[in-house]
């Protein structure tokens, strides 16, 4: 388990950080009329924003090099 986390920190730090960021968002932007498909509910909007904060913190991680 321990070398899981330290390998995949990186994802793992974005994609609480998104889902934090996406329930905060509907928490305080969100939508009115409760007809915008991703603010409408705090799920989707998690679910959403963990995935936008895994997706953008693993586009950092270096590649190994080869020689």
């Amino acid at each position: 388990m321990k070398m899981l986390l330290k390998r995949y920190w990186l994802p793992v730090t974005g994609i609480l950080l998104g889902a934090l960021g996406g329930y905060l968002y509907w928490r305080f932007v969100g939508c009115a009329t409760g007809t915008c498909p991703i603010t409408s509910s705090p799920f989707a909007s998690t679910v959403w924003g963990a995935a936008i904060g895994g997706l953008f913190v693993s586009s950092f991680k270096r590649e190994k090099k080869y020689d």
